[in-house]
């Protein structure tokens, strides 16, 4: 699958075609308050973005956008601006003829979840009739003033006419998103950009990759931009933004790029700088990629057994070492390797009681395999050479599926000279491509420039972000904007330090509503920003407690967490495993 999207202008800033992947970002201040959020967007600039967006949830939010957008002026900072609309088409109205380009939700943009569970097809051809008057005007502001237009799908904020006929699927999504793309298109509308967004990174990913299919089959060819929603912080939110975004990215899907993380947005512009630095020229995808596989629905590669590896189990970790004597490692024991390979030896596969053939790419000789005159007990380890591995392997592991070949496959990827964030951004890229399309049974990183315990922790990193392992609570969680009223770093921190331990929970934590239920869709519980000091929590998507005060809340969620008899005790955590 190969896709060029068209170019189009966002103010001065060309987007799309053959121009470079712009990076953006969005500002975490009340639009309200001008002075603060200039400031943040001149860190935001100095640190590299390229478009800002700014939340603009009411009419009077829309108009102070012009205050801002002159503050900036008057100092030299011509950066476009994007107003951020959810359920607010006057907003989006008003804020159209200021910045230079508008973010709508085609969700909850106009048809929004009301509760219910039948759409027979005349009111669904007469809701879609409804979207196109209330959304023509906004067209006819945007041709008027100049003004672009992202249509932004998020997984689990789709209203209930889609959900009814498609559900809450990458399928769902683009379609939420074509039926707002064929009305502009129909007035002769095209300063487009669409994206589809979703924490979880495989739901993204195919999301995407069926957007491009279906806007080629109608002949769209809209700039695409990327991000992993809700990524979280710290090391977790670049693992996972890295993983979903690099992948696409190196199929030649996506135009610009936001990395989402629960800190100051300043933060995210390193991060989004080191995933497009890996793609300065647009790549394009190998072509008989939909008949091996389905890009679009997960499934691993089958395999034979291996003793732990294999025939569907959870991959491996594997970490090498030129150490030749390596005491037992003392870190975490939830993400200890499940071998260490130490020198240049390899018994821990041995002891295992399997052999493993290794290819070296980009060399490949297919003849070496032939199919049923394997042992049963063979681990194929490709040790990938390349600088930038992903095209190079999955040609080789598509030859081994077309000849037959169904041993175990371990990715080896060695790393030098890299800092803490490159390692991760590194391997999170390298490795992640794959194991969203179940191609992979183990992953081996070895790490010149990082110690054995974080090339662990990081490898489980990764299969955590792609869906394949589990070994730590995960927690979802909004990089805040000027709807959030509370600090949500800080909340997050909290909320980390009491409920790290719980292994394999999935936990919100949201700003408001916007991003809340929906967005959070793959958690077990949720804390979401109610209005000024309150918070809601939530069971799965639903309500169970509102408008709790926000010093009670941590304490409420934990005692939620209870109730449903998901907690355990540290001690008593650890002594179970």
């Amino acid at each position: 699958m190969t896709f060029n999207s068209r170019s189009i202008h966002i103010g001065n800033l060309a987007l799309g075609g053959k121009n470079p992947i712009r990076l953006q970002s969005m500002t975490s201040t009340n639009t309200m308050d001008t002075i603060a959020t200039v400031e943040q967007c001149i860190r935001m600039i100095n640190a590299g973005c390229g478009m800002i967006r700014i939340t603009a949830q009411g009419i009077k939010e829309a108009e102070n956008l012009s205050m801002i957008k002159n503050e900036l002026g008057k100092k030299g900072y011509t950066v476009p601006i994007i107003a951020d609309i959810h359920f607010n088409p006057k907003a989006a109205e008003t804020a159209a003829r200021i910045v230079e380009k508008i973010r709508i939700n085609p969700g909850n943009y106009v048809d929004r979840n009301r509760g219910r569970s039948d759409y027979p097809e005349i009111e669904y051809k007469a809701e879609i009739s409804k979207i196109k008057s209330r959304l023509t005007p906004l067209i006819h502001i945007c041709k008027k003033h100049g003004t672009a237009m992202r249509i932004g799908s998020n997984h689990g904020s789709l209203s209930d006419r889609i959900l009814n006929r498609y559900g809450d699927t990458p399928l769902g999504m683009v379609e939420s998103a074509l039926e707002f793309i064929r009305i502009c298109v129909e007035q002769d509308f095209f300063q487009l950009v669409i994206s589809m967004k979703a924490s979880n990174v495989k739901t993204m990913v195919q999301a995407n990759r069926l957007l491009v299919k279906r806007m080629k089959e109608e002949g769209f060819d809209f700039p695409i931009h990327l991000g992993v929603t809700e990524a979280g912080d710290g090391e977790d939110g670049r693992i996972k933004s890295a993983a979903g975004i690099a992948t696409l990215l190196s199929e030649g899907i996506g135009d610009t790029i936001r990395v989402s993380l629960t800190e100051e947005p300043e933060f995210e512009l390193p991060v989004a700088k080191l995933i497009a630095g890996q793609f300065k020229e647009k790549k394009t995808s190998f072509q008989r990629e939909e008949p091996l596989i389905d890009p679009y629905h997960f499934k691993r590669r089958e395999t034979y057994i291996v003793g732990n590896i294999g025939a569907g189990q959870p991959p491996v970790v594997i970490i090498g070492t030129d150490n030749e004597k390596v005491d037992k490692p003392l870190w975490d024991k939830s993400f200890h390797p499940d071998f260490i390979v130490q020198g240049k030896t390899d018994p821990a596969f041995k002891n295992a009681g399997f052999e493993t053939s290794f290819i070296q790419s980009p060399s490949f000789d297919p003849n070496v395999f032939k199919a049923g005159n394997n042992k049963d007990n063979l681990v194929i380890i490709i040790d990938s050479l390349f600088d930038k591995p992903i095209d190079n392997v999955r040609k080789i592991i598509y030859r081994l599926m077309e000849d037959g070949i169904s041993a175990p496959i371990v990715l080896r990827r060695k790393f030098k000279n890299l800092s803490a964030d490159e390692f991760t951004v590194r391997a999170a890229s390298d490795f992640g491509s794959l194991l969203i399309d179940g191609l992979l049974d183990g992953i081996w990183i070895e790490s010149a420039s990082q110690d054995m315990e974080t090339v662990s922790r990081v490898s489980f990193g990764i299969l955590q972000a792609t869906g394949d392992r589990s070994f730590k609570t995960e927690y979802i969680a909004c990089p805040s904007c000027g709807r959030t009223l509370f600090n949500i770093q800080e909340t997050l921190s909290k909320i980390k330090q009491r409920t790290s331990h719980l292994k394999g929970l999935k936990i919100g934590v949201m700003g408001c509503i916007v991003n809340g239920p929906g967005e959070m869709a793959d958690a077990h519980f949720g804390y979401v920003g109610a209005g000024s000091g309150k918070i809601s929590l939530y069971k799965s998507n639903r309500l169970v407690k509102k408008n709790i005060n926000e010093d009670k809340a941590v304490d409420e969620l934990i005692g939620l967490i209870r109730e449903n008899g998901f907690w355990k005790e540290p001690e008593k955590l650890w002594a179970s495993k």
